[in-house]
């Protein structure tokens, strides 16, 4: 870990006064201000950083927006990167000991006390209205009804969501399916065993819809510790409340563009952005003169969105909203506005005056889905022509947008094919894949303005890809700078294989050998249902015979005995038990604590790449279990060691089958 902190902190000075689990902890944070407006500037410090323990506690946020001021006079509207969020950081905090008298002599012991602490405080206004939102979307599920509704003055939500059945049922919420619902524990007691598959099953679908839960596990649900589930449950409103923001549901936003390139772009943003955007074309409409960047500062005096509610809804218009002077007063009338347009929801008077950040997005976005304004005649731009051109393309984009984002890197990413392209997530990436490949020392940091430094980041990407054995024909830095789809595409497949690979290869079961084949990973699942007593086998990984689901139930079955309820499995003929089986099959893997990125039309299409992994998958989970939890003898595990052979990272070949390679 002690490399990646340092890519993080370049700075000896700082790296001295910060412990690596402050630093973590610290990042987290940093990570999670960033994420609720798209981009963290100076000037939004002073609001952000009233959440850090000691430095919220000791300064109001007029102090800290002034004290900011004085020291970064002429760099309010810079973006903020981690090292300037430490430097500022601590600066407050050696301002908070001058105004309270204590000992700041020890600056990191100092600190240890604010960062052991600093992620548990909780925003008991965003609990109420995440309460608010559980109790009003899960109020006729047959399991939850009987603790329903939660009372937000409480903590019992906290208490409820110990076993996992709400967070399992709150993800299928937010992108219904995600879950297979026969997957989840759901007696009204659980051992500690089945609610910790309940927990796992949660980590890795929230995973699966683009939730970062780096610096959760399991254990955090069974001490119950708020903050960390506050913080996912936060997660998983947000991807619901945005699921709407992107062409393919709402057409209608083709107005906020002027032509096809600006399509493009459009769909390239994060739904943050574009929401963003939608509420700026209001604005212009409605004669106000200021951008929003962010859902914090830039709405506090509630200008904004008197604005916007006039434009939205003008029958419900109240002169003087924006006549009063007294901001509170103001809000208070903005909400007024909004409960008539039946769009009341998410923040207080008081969260809008503060500039919740979290509760302000979730406000914007649930007006925009009840009432986006936009007109049904869409622009006559060539629309399908700026959709993925293949399904395929967006779905594996998907897949290895969120596989990347669960490594922990310090950059979210929302779309591979643009944020990608400096190279400096990739780089990342591969550290983490194969730690300690990347020359640091040649690397060009984000933000980075001239073009020729991405290409350099990117170079080194693809050198260090041909260092890995990957098959880079035709493939130069400058096609990921440019954005190249089908190119970016086959090197992440290729780096995600790698990854699943060297994992299979690290265990202690295969210390001793060189690597690992795609034959090897096939063989052992055909032994593995063999040895349980099927006939069924995968003949490799495009089998068409796979579609039906059965052979990887099989496989489950073996691995885990107890992981599949036979009693729910259909025969697989139709599309429909086909699915049905496919979305069982991807939620018992992640019940068991497989980490998999697929879609079930992975499986019922028989995808080459996704069902490799899905194997894969299984397989390190298998491995990695103690031997004597093992519901079978090891001893074909010493003939697979005798078998395993130099690993062939060559994409080409992994588009044979087994029988015409034997050497993947």
């Amino acid at each position: 870990m002690s490399g990646y902190v340092g890519i993080l902190v370049s700075d000896p000075s700082l790296q001295n006064q910060f412990t690596q689990v402050e630093l973590r902890s610290l990042k987290t944070h940093f990570m999670s201000m960033r994420r609720e407006s798209g981009k963290l500037i100076v000037s939004d410090l002073a609001s952000r950083m009233s959440r850090l323990k000691v430095v919220g506690e000791n300064l109001s946020e007029e102090e800290r927006a002034l004290f900011i001021q004085d020291l970064y006079p002429n760099n309010l509207i810079d973006e903020v990167d981690f090292e300037l969020f430490l430097k500022v950081y601590l600066k407050l905090q050696a301002h908070a000991h001058a105004r309270t008298g204590t000992n700041a002599k020890n600056s990191s012991a100092f600190l240890k006390a604010a960062t052991t602490t600093l992620l548990h405080t909780i925003s008991e206004s965003e609990k109420s209205s995440y309460v608010a939102h559980i109790n009003n979307y899960l109020a006729e599920d047959e399991f939850l009804k009987k603790y329903l509704p939660i009372d937000p003055s409480s903590n019992d939500l906290f208490e409820i969501a110990k076993d996992g059945v709400l967070l399992c049922k709150l993800i299928n919420v937010a992108v219904p399916g995600t879950i297979d619902e026969r997957a989840i524990n759901t007696k009204r007691v659980l051992n500690p065993w089945e609610r910790n598959e309940n927990h796992t099953l949660c980590l890795n679908s929230a995973k699966a819809i683009g939730c970062t839960v780096v610096n959760i596990g399991t254990q955090d649900f069974i001490e119950g510790r708020r903050h960390l589930m506050l913080g996912l449950i936060s997660q998983i409103i947000k991807i619901q409340l945005l699921a709407d923001l992107n062409l393919k549901k709402t057409p209608q936003l083709l107005q906020l563009v002027d032509d096809s390139k600006d399509v493009e772009e459009l769909m390239s943003l994060p739904p943050e952005k574009i929401l963003l955007r939608w509420m700026n074309f209001h604005l212009k409409k409605a004669g106000y003169k200021k951008i929003v960047t962010n859902f914090s500062s830039d709405i506090k005096d509630g200008e904004a969105y008197a604005h916007l509610l006039n434009v939205l809804a003008p029958e419900h218009s109240n002169p003087s909203t924006l006549a009063v002077k007294d901001l509170l007063q103001r809000a208070k009338l903005i909400l007024e506005h909004a409960d008539k347009m039946g769009c009341r929801r998410y923040l207080t008077a008081k969260d809008i005056v503060e500039g919740s950040p979290n509760l302000n997005l979730a406000f914007v976005a649930h007006i925009f889905q009840h009432r986006h304004g936009l007109s049904t005649q869409t622009k006559q731009i060539s629309f399908p022509e700026t959709l993925p051109d293949d399904t395929q393309i967006s779905r594996e984009e998907r897949a290895f947008r969120f596989w990347i984002n669960s490594l922990g890197n310090s950059t979210y990413i929302d779309n591979v094919f643009e944020d990608l392209r400096n190279g400096w997530v990739l780089l990342e990436t591969l550290d983490k894949v194969s730690p300690g490949i990347v020359n640091w020392k040649i690397a060009n940091k984000p933000p980075i303005k001239l073009p020729f430094r991405k290409v350099e980041n990117c170079n080194q990407v693809v050198k260090i890809g041909k260092q890995l054995k990957f098959s880079l024909v035709n493939i130069a830095g400058n096609d990921i700078v440019q954005g190249n789809k089908k190119l970016i595409l086959a090197y992440l497949w290729q780096l995600m294989r790698y990854n699943i690979l060297q994992l299979l290869k690290n265990l202690r079961f295969h210390s001793n050998v060189k690597g690992i084949t795609d034959a090897d990973i096939l063989e052992w699942a055909n032994t593995k249902v063999s040895n349980s007593g099927s006939q069924s086998r995968m003949g490799s990984f495009k089998d068409k015979r796979l579609s039906d689901g059965i052979f990887f139930l099989e496989l489950l079955s073996a691995v885990q005995p107890r992981a599949v309820n036979w009693g729910l499995v259909t025969k697989g003929i139709t599309d429909e038990e086909k699915k049905m089986n496919a979305t069982y099959i991807i939620s018992i893997a992640r019940k068991l604590g497989c980490s998999i990125f697929l879609l079930p039309e992975d499986i019922t299409e028989v995808n080459q790449k996704m069902i490799l992994t899905l194997t894969a998958s299984i397989m390190y989970w298998f491995m990695k279990q103690p031997v004597e939890e093992k519901p079978f003898s090891d001893s074909e595990n010493g003939s697979q060691s005798e078998t395993i052979s130099n690993s062939t990272i060559d994409d080409s070949a992994s588009e044979s089958s087994i029988e015409e390679n034997g050497n993947i």
